[in-house]
């Protein structure tokens, strides 16, 4: 055997090392201490490894630097470390559990009887202060499964040998340790060089969490906090959410008077007047938009009997999801189980194939594009109901289209090119991801492989990038995903495109195809706002409730300078209602700054204010939302400027 081995670097070339040369050395001493000083990980032949690992065979190097987010993942997993580390040193009758990373930060699962207080959480970020300026690295062992269940069981950490012997149950014969200091915990890793490594760190909160996810189990404290290589990108990070919290629809919502809820209905939205206004002009834009391309509008009945949900499969798939209805004249001595008869339909989809089925269809129907905007009902747990962007009813914008095979690609090209449309009337951008099989489908893997390569071949023919999502899928099928960007930087997943081969097959449904011989369609499931009631959540938030003049409840409110001046403003509003544009007149008794500033803070595009002026002129004087004076116009002009701002432009 060769005392050299060859590494080959990401750009194709390749150097050579003496075996078992540490990747941090290799990397200062071959490549340079620039690539050295950035890097955190490092991936050997695509696997994530520390850069402590010796390189001891022929392999593919590529180095991720503090620049990439999966680096900022890793370092994130470190603080966690670190994080029980410092609570185990302070409150040492602590019990730890689990601490991963998760999106914008970590978290760390303690077993405490005494709560943690504000006081601790600023006590233990000072602990992680020390600790990152202690500069411990991150040291890797390996020991043996035993060897494993006789530390932890030495540390009294019960949750922690649960965890050992689940894992030695699946067979493996080893456990993978990380040090840091004098604490320890087991762990795949990678972790960064050293606890210096880890940058700014802030804690967050404290909220409750069961073990394992299970109210069964005991109850945790989750200590939630954030990582950032950079003070300054910590500091922004932390502006962004304070900036969140102001934007939170769930104030701003009844604040508006757009919607709230009610503790008798647990996540079901009460849309207010005003949000009732934003719900039905989101919704007509979108059935305009959708009926100008082909789909025909259809309802369905909301309460369907179980043999629907077993020739679907989601009675078997995801029953726990769904609103069961119990049958009060079945026979009592048979199991509840067998008496759930109905549910609540938590998707269109089997309806719609009903639908279709109920006529002979031909070749020439297709691709035949059914929409709706049907009420919902899922049962979601009521720990994750939150606002509008998780409840139990919902709407949503919701197709199914019917077609051959063939007419995949252009199918998804078409949808794509609606989704553009309305996500650019928002000043929305997008991004794509590829979801793949469930583990829990339907269908052979034959059905799948068809599914998967018709929908990726449609997306790659967009020229749109794209990542892929592996075991993401829907479990009739594969799926896109288009995830937009609002104003603070935030992501949300809205339009998704799923393609079905298995509802044709469960419910037979087919087509005469031109050589007059039946034939199996393929189904197409899509949404573009999703759900109304998580669209109206994000734009809210995104506008900070300033919504555009053709969305807003309100597009102008006309303010008088006295009493005196009442008459023309109600001329005004009148004339402006006959128009077609949403308008009302404050008759309050506020002084002209107070109706002014109400104007403002209610988020209306246009404050139009009356006076001896525009009377005189038969005008207006518009203010902008947020302070612009457009001085005095006619009020035929303020029309005209309502046509360019207040249409709808889908």
């Amino acid at each position: 055997m060769s005392d050299l081995v060859r590494v080959t670097l990401p750009d194709g070339s390749s150097k050579e090392a003496p075996r078992g040369t540490r990747i941090a050395d290799f990397v200062k001493e071959q490549i340079g201490p620039g690539l050295a000083k950035a890097a955190y990980f490092a991936k050997l032949d695509g696997q994530p490894v520390d850069l402590a690992r010796p390189i001891e065979r022929d392999a593919r190097l590529e180095v991720v630097t503090t620049k990439s987010p999966e680096a900022l993942e890793v370092a994130r997993h470190d603080a966690a470390h670190v994080l029980a580390s410092v609570v185990q040193r302070l409150y040492p009758d602590t019990q730890v559990t689990i601490g991963p990373a998760v999106e914008d930060g970590f978290y760390y699962d303690f077993a405490r009887e005494k709560p943690f207080t504000p006081e601790d959480l600023e006590k233990i970020e000072q602990g992680i202060a020390a600790e990152i300026k202690a500069d411990h690295p991150f040291v890797r062992d390996e020991i043996s499964m035993d060897a494993a269940l006789g530390l932890f069981e030495g540390k009294g950490e019960k949750f922690k040998v649960e965890i050992v012997k689940d894992i030695a149950q699946k067979g493996a014969k080893t456990l993978t340790l990380y040090r840091h200091g004098d604490w320890v915990d087991f762990c795949l890793g990678p972790h960064g060089p050293s606890t210096g490594r880890l940058g700014a760190v802030k804690l967050m909160s404290v909220a409750g969490a069961y073990w394992r996810g299970d109210p069964k189990n005991p109850m945790l404290q989750r200590i939630y906090g954030t990582q950032f290589f950079d003070k300054k990108q910590l500091d922004a990070h932390l502006a962004r959410l304070e900036e969140a919290k102001k934007r939170d629809h769930r104030k701003l919502g009844p604040a508006l008077g757009l919607f709230t809820f009610h503790e008798y209905a647990p996540g079901a939205a009460f849309w207010l007047p005003h949000g009732t206004t934003v719900f039905n002009v989101l919704r007509d834009a979108m059935n305009r938009l959708v009926k100008k391309n082909g789909y025909q509008e259809v309802k369905t009945p909301l309460l369907f009997n179980k043999r629907l949900w077993e020739t679907s499969g989601h009675w078997g798939k995801y029953r726990e999801n769904m609103f069961l209805v119990l049958d009060t004249e079945a026979d009592p001595s048979l199991p509840l189980e067998e008496r759930f008869t109905q549910s609540l339909k938590p998707m269109n989809c089997p309806s719609h194939h009903l639908i279709y089925k109920m006529g002979k269809r031909s070749y020439r129907e297709l691709p035949l594009r059914y929409f709706t905007s049907d009420v919902l009902h899922r049962n979601e747990a009521s720990g994750s109901l939150g606002g509008l962007t998780r409840v139990r009813q919902f709407q949503q914008d919701d197709s199914h289209i019917y077609l051959m095979e063939s007419q995949v690609q252009a199918e998804v090209a078409r949808i794509v090119g609606l989704m553009k449309q309305v996500y650019g009337a928002f000043d929305l951008p997008f991004s794509a991801r590829f979801a793949t099989r469930p583990a829990q489908r339907i269908g052979d893997d034959a059905l799948w492989d068809r599914a998967e390569g018709a929908l990726e071949q449609a997306l790659k023919s967009l020229d749109l990038p794209y990542t892929v999502n592996a075991g993401d899928g829907a479990f009739y099928g594969p799926k896109i995903d288009f995830a937009v960007t609002d104003s603070l930087g935030r992501t949300w997943q809205l339009c998704t495109i799923q393609l079905d081969y298995a509802a044709p097959e469960r419910f037979d449904l087919t087509y005469v195809g031109d050589d007059n011989r039946e034939h199996r369609p393929v189904v197409i499931h899509r949404a573009i706002y999703g759900s109304f009631e998580r669209f109206i959540a994000i734009l809210t938030e995104h506008y900070a409730g300033a919504f555009p003049a053709w969305v807003a409840p309100v597009q102008a409110r006309v303010v008088t300078v006295s009493d005196r001046f009442e008459e023309w403003g109600a001329t005004v509003v009148e004339r402006l209602e006959a128009a077609g544009y949403r308008a009302e007149l404050d008759r309050s008794s506020d002084t002209l700054g107070g109706k002014i500033r109400n104007a403002q803070l209610a988020k209306i595009p246009f404050s139009l204010i009356v006076g001896e002026k525009e009377v005189q002129a038969q005008g207006v004087a518009p203010r902008r939302h947020g302070g612009e004076d457009l001085k005095t116009m006619s009020l035929d002009a303020f029309v005209d400027l309502l046509k360019r701002e207040a249409t709808p432009p889908f």
